[in-house]
């Protein structure tokens, strides 16, 4: 394995990141709610919606990086998912250690905090592919992790739970955003 073309592509990919995560933050309402938006985009302002929109491009920059990077195939799915996890803590952490300083959502502070998420996701799973232990013994679980996590966003941005972290600041609301579901008849 080469060290420097992996952390070359981990830097890399916290521009991408972060780039189509700011994208996939407007796509739904520019896609008016079309049903993919919905499984990638952030359908409201909540807490939980931001840490969706990082995890897809994190995972897509991550099966890129399996096509061209020579990695321990195992080791490497395991040190994704733990940085997909420890970004996704760091996101709602930050927001709730923000709120308890101020009650208004401060857009700059959020900028950085979801940046220094995926700075860390990039460099701890960096450590974790090239570290000689060995984490292959976990990838089953990991598996298991990956999956759970992609069930939890598919069934709470539609079924969300009423909490803190699924409430829509903007609306109150709690879900996909009223506007563009579609009225019964």
């Amino acid at each position: 394995m080469d060290k420097r073309a992996v952390a070359l592509s981990e830097a890399a990919g916290c521009v991408l990141i972060y780039s189509a995560a700011v994208l996939l933050h407007f796509v739904y309402p520019l896609s008016k709610g079309a049903a993919l938006s919905i499984v990638f985009g952030a359908v409201n302002e909540s807490v939980w919606e931001h840490t969706k929109i990082f995890a897809a491009p994190y995972i897509g920059w991550a099966l890129l990086q399996l096509c061209w990077l020579k990695v321990h195939f195992r080791q490497y799915v395991v040190a994704k998912v733990i940085g997909l996890y420890v970004m996704a803590g760091m996101i709602i952490g930050s927001s709730h250690l923000l709120s308890l300083f101020t009650e208004q959502n401060i857009f700059l502070l959020d900028i950085a905090a979801s940046l220094i998420a995926v700075l860390t996701a990039q460099a701890l799973s960096y450590r974790l592919e090239t570290a000689e232990n060995r984490l292959e013994e976990y990838f089953y679980p990991a598996l298991m992790l990956l999956t759970l996590y992609y069930l939890m966003f598919f069934s709470f941005t539609i079924f969300p739970p009423k909490t803190e972290l699924f409430r829509d600041p903007v609306s109150g609301g709690f879900g996909i955003v009223e506007k563009f579901v579609e009225k019964e008849r």
